[in-house]
């Protein structure tokens, strides 16, 4: 007969005695069974003490989460939260140095528990901390001098309390002085800093802008340009990451009007203030660091590295929303003369004085030469630009064109005002038209997404990467008009052969300008088609009769394989993150599935491993039979209790849970797309339904697809009936047979 549900087997250890094992009754009161070990080993006063997962987290086990404890977990005896709080907070006080190292270094280990961290916040140890942060006194001096080594661990570790501390969200970052924020920036500030500490640091920096709006104001004022390139320009990855993230969180903050710049204006770059973030961002000197230190580094980059820098190209590109968003005003003379230098550039004229000519002769140039310049409304250009996106944008694109490119320019215009009507490609239209597209391409005025990392190389390689993108773009366009011999009426299908062009380039990710431009021609519209027709041979779907039957035959074998695959991919496990508030601070899980099939053992870890994590390495189990169903997105449980989460769609699409026994639950945020749709197949199939996701539906289609080949090799070119060929006639002798007996 099974054990009762609510009886857990587990190990109980305490120092200098043998472990005993015990059989805990999850429906007795946690300080019930506290009292019962401690009697067991003749301990009094069992309300000062508590028992801890015994890992490398040495978790307390409360009330909330004592379901966790599986068969078989080893539990540590250990003093209470709030002694070992107590204890803690008198040690990091110590006058001796080597005493008070090593308190603060088991504080730093102990933070990472929340019921740890609310115990010793409530003796406000976040203000001893700070306090020790601040006072900077002579004695601290003096050992910076004398024991380096020993300050920059002293430093580290209180920071790294701070740091986990302030994680559990419990305490407002708002509550902190100048004074603290002014001391963290000079341990940013400083050319010399020990790795752990300036580590620590920019991760304090970064989660206060982007906690308090109050903070970002006091941590932009502390925080120069100058002082932070040195720190791209070093070896570090990590160090390089928490300073492109730093800028990142100040500019994601930075008030609208901090963020826009133009062309003309000059700053200061080792002198400016983080909150003239436009300005930074602008600045050649910064684009090169990035450029030089990080990204043509020989040091591959990491995921955190590329989503940082995802995210630093997003916002980038997010200072064009306001001019994308901005309709042009018929009425507004500036605006107007932009018009009017397009036309000087393209057409080599000046503006006549108001006296030469007829007025209605002078509108009648004007609107000629607006025709030739391919906009819309001949009479008022000032109209094309109504619409928005892409409002002003594109008018900025065209004069960037026109001044920066005007050999080009003034070719594609004359060469198209020379054309009949019907062929002409028209400059203004297909500017406005091609500036919305890859806005759309590039996603622009969309916050940057949580799990991204896809950012291009070239777009960090020129100051103004997104005109000269345009550039490039405006080109192409023109030579694909003239390859599809386009009319008017083919306007949008000359669109989306251009759509498909930029595309495709860009997938391979190029290094430069240049190398998106060889790329490009290279994909010719002959090319795209050689490309569709390619694409369309692989996807073709035969509907004759016999290869239908054939696929429906096929069909279960290649499911039985992508199931073997799925579970496969199980039993190699997966490493997931907790999620928290500091994205670079997130904690590791790990789950995988026995060879057998029967038990899933999963267990946290310290860090993201390099390869598999053993079986015996997981502390906790869940038997395969005990699963009740695979919750997904919003109605997993996780995603209900974390309101921050709710509103993420990106995170909900990522959820999953395992729901077993009555009400418990495995949850699950899977690291992309491809590992949700790897665990919730596999899942299904252990369950015995249906695997319904995206992936299985793309590798049944491409396995189907090669399957059906092979096996109809031999008929290539060969049409294939609808219906079998007709019997024969009998011959009308049988000579031709050969009689072996």
């Amino acid at each position: 007969m099974p054990p009762p549900a609510d009886i857990v087997k587990v190990a109980i250890e305490w120092p200098g005695a043998f472990p005993k094992l015990m059989e805990i009754d999850q429906k007795k009161p946690l300080s019930a069974i506290i009292k019962e070990v401690c009697e067991g080993w003749s301990l009094g006063n069992h309300e000062n003490f508590a028992l801890q997962i015994a890992d490398a987290t040495n978790f307390y086990i409360t009330e909330k989460n004592r379901n966790d404890i599986k068969n078989g977990s080893i539990l540590r005896l250990t003093t209470s939260p709030y002694q070992t709080a107590a204890q803690l907070h008198e040690r990091i006080q110590s006058s001796s140095m080597d005493a008070k190292l090593e308190a603060l270094k088991d504080l730093a280990n102990a933070s990472r528990d929340i019921t740890f961290a609310q115990e010793f916040i409530n003796l406000d140890g976040i203000s001893l901390l700070t306090q020790m942060v601040e006072s900077g006194n002579e004695r601290y001096q003096k050992l910076q001098k004398i024991m380096k080594p020993c300050f920059g661990d002293l430093l580290s570790f209180t920071l790294t309390a701070f740091v986990e501390l302030m994680d559990h969200g419990i305490v407002s970052w708002d509550t902190f002085s100048v004074a603290f924020i002014k001391k963290i920036a000079s341990y940013v500030n400083k050319s010399a800093m020990d790795t752990a500490v300036l580590q620590r640091s920019l991760a304090i920096l970064e989660s206060m802008v982007l906690n308090s709006q109050d903070l970002y104001h006091k941590v932009a004022q502390e925080i120069t340009i100058g002082q932070l390139i040195p720190h791209l320009q070093g070896t570090d990855q990590d160090i390089q990451t928490y300073t492109i993230a730093v800028i990142n969180a100040l500019f994601l903050k930075a008030p609208e009007e901090k963020r826009q710049f133009d062309d003309e204006h000059i700053v200061d770059i080792l002198n400016c203030p983080l909150t003239e973030m436009s300005h930074i961002l602008a600045q050649k000197q910064l684009r090169s660091v990035i450029l030089t230190s990080v990204i043509r580094s020989p040091t591959p980059i990491n995921d955190e590295m590329a989503h940082q820098l995802y995210v630093l190209q997003v916002l980038t590109f997010n200072l064009l929303e306001d001019r994308m968003m901005t309709k042009m005003d018929p009425q507004d003379q500036a605006q107007r003369d932009i018009i009017f230098e397009l036309r000087r550039i393209a057409f080599d004229v000046e503006c006549e004085p108001n006296n030469s000519g007829s007025m209605e002769k002078r509108k009648s140039m004007y609107t000629r030469d607006y025709k030739k310049l391919g906009f819309i409304n001949h009479v008022n250009p000032a109209v094309d630009f109504t619409q928005i996106p892409p409002g002003m944008l594109a008018l900025d694109n065209m004069l960037y064109f026109a001044r920066h490119h005007q050999d080009a320019y003034i070719r594609i215009v004359l060469e198209n005002s020379s054309r009949e009507d019907k062929h002409e490609c028209p400059f203004g239209r297909s500017s406005i038209e091609l500036t919305k597209m890859l806005c759309e391409i590039l996603k622009v005025g969309e916050l940057p997404s949580e799990n991204c990392h896809d950012f291009h190389p070239m777009f960090f390689t020129h100051d103004r990467s997104f005109e000269e993108f345009f550039c490039i773009c405006i080109q192409l366009l023109n030579k694909t008009w003239k390859e599809m011999r386009a009319t008017s009426e083919d306007f949008n299908k000359v669109m989306q052969v251009v759509r498909e062009q930029i595309m495709r380039a860009l997938t391979v990710k190029p290094n430069s300008l240049d190398q998106f431009k060889s790329r490009l021609q290279n994909l010719s519209y002959t090319e795209i088609l050689k490309i569709r027709q390619s694409e369309r041979m692989n996807q073709e779907d035969f509907q004759s009769r016999p290869i239908l039957e054939l696929r429906e035959k096929i069909q279960p074998e290649i499911m039985e394989l992508i199931k073997q695959q799925r579970l496969n991919r199980l039993c190699e496990g997966t490493c997931f993150r907790k999620i928290s508030s500091r994205r670079r601070q997130d904690k590791f899980w790990y789950c995988r599935l026995s060879p057998n099939h029967k038990v899933l053992h999963y267990g946290d870890l310290e860090e993201s491993p390099q390869g598999e994590v053993p079986h015996d390495s997981l502390q906790d189990k869940l038997p395969v039979a005990d699963i009740k169903a695979v919750i997904t997105g919003k109605d997993c449980p996780h995603m209900k209790e974390k309101g921050a989460l709710k509103q993420n769609k990106e995170v909900l699409e990522l959820a999953f849970s395992v729901l077993y026994e009555s009400d418990e639950y495995l949850n699950f945020i899977a690291p992309d797309k491809h590992e949700y749709c790897v665990w919730t197949d596999g899942l299904n199939a252990l369950l015995g339904k249906e695997m319904a996701s995206d992936y299985t539906k793309s590798d049944m289609e491409t396995l189907l697809s090669m399957e059906m080949k092979l096996r109809l090799l031999d008929l290539e070119n060969i049409q294939i009936p609808e219906a079998p060929p007709p019997i024969p006639k009998e011959p009308s002798n049988y000579d031709f047979v050969y009689d072996c007996n």
